[in-house]
């Protein structure tokens, strides 16, 4: 089998002392590559570079609501040169969205909208971060709709949400969410839309899976999480569940 992780970090500092080692040890797992997100102006350039010493990775552009701060009124003018100057790099627009859990809840807006519009000027996918935030970004795409889709990372929701995503022509990413027991939600959910609208996800070096709480998580857990919603989908043929996952994901870069 083989396998993607639609999104980590792997270029955060928690991976400086072993990055090499940690994407050795996933390949051994069947887990080719890895799409790296950009969160802000000055990372996004990072990953250029990023990509070119490890040619196994895919990596996007974005302005990522949690470092809200640290964002100006200038960047999604240089977010949109850096797109234009390095169309051949960049899979995608994000990590962009809106988090509840952090301030200035009407500046994330405008600012998830801008992205949007780069993405369907350059003809990309986006890459939606969400947290209690449903309804802000289903207001955002009915202002300003994405032509291209993208994917919502790490899903949790209703069934009713999930539907409302893949009309606007997104797939859900699927991560260590679903290994916790009290997700009740997100896995009816994604059991009743199909594995065709679904990728799988770690969102290394965060959000650690069951059982290992307070540890970094990283790209070789990829398997684990598919394990995991093989249950929840109740899937007998894993190699057929392993392949439509891999080339959903292959869609949504277009590769």
């Amino acid at each position: 089998m083989r396998f993607i992780d639609s999104h980590c970090h792997l270029d955060f500092s928690e991976f400086d002392d072993d990055r090499a080692q940690r994407i050795a040890n996933a390949h051994a797992l069947g887990v080719t590559h890895f799409v790296v997100p950009g969160i802000s102006v000055a990372q996004s350039h990072h990953l250029i570079q990023f990509t070119q010493n490890l040619p196994n990775t895919y990596v996007s552009a974005g302005l990522h609501p949690y470092f809200l701060a640290q964002h100006h009124d200038s960047h999604v003018c240089e977010l949109a040169d850096l797109i234009a100057q390095h169309s051949d790099t960049f899979v995608a627009v994000g990590e962009c969205g809106i988090d509840r859990h952090v301030e200035n809840l009407a500046t994330q807006q405008s600012l998830f909208e801008a992205q949007i519009a780069i993405a369907n000027e350059y003809e990309l996918p986006l890459i939606v971060h969400h947290r209690q935030s449903h309804d802000l970004i289903a207001a955002s795409f009915k202002r300003c709709p994405p032509k291209f889709g993208g994917v919502i990372h790490a899903f949790s929701g209703s069934t009713q949400v999930a539907q409302s995503y893949i009309k606007a022509g997104f797939r859900l990413g699927v991560g260590g969410t679903i290994t916790y027991s009290r997700a009740h939600k997100t896995k009816e959910a994604l059991r009743s839309i199909g594995a065709e609208h679904l990728l799988l996800e770690t969102d290394a070096p965060s959000m650690p899976l069951y059982g290992y709480q307070g540890e970094i998580n990283t790209p070789e857990r990829i398997p684990q999480v598919f394990r995991a919603l093989v249950e929840c989908l109740g899937e007998s043929d894993h190699e057929a569940l392993s392949e439509l996952l891999y080339l959903n994901c292959l869609a949504f870069l277009r590769k």
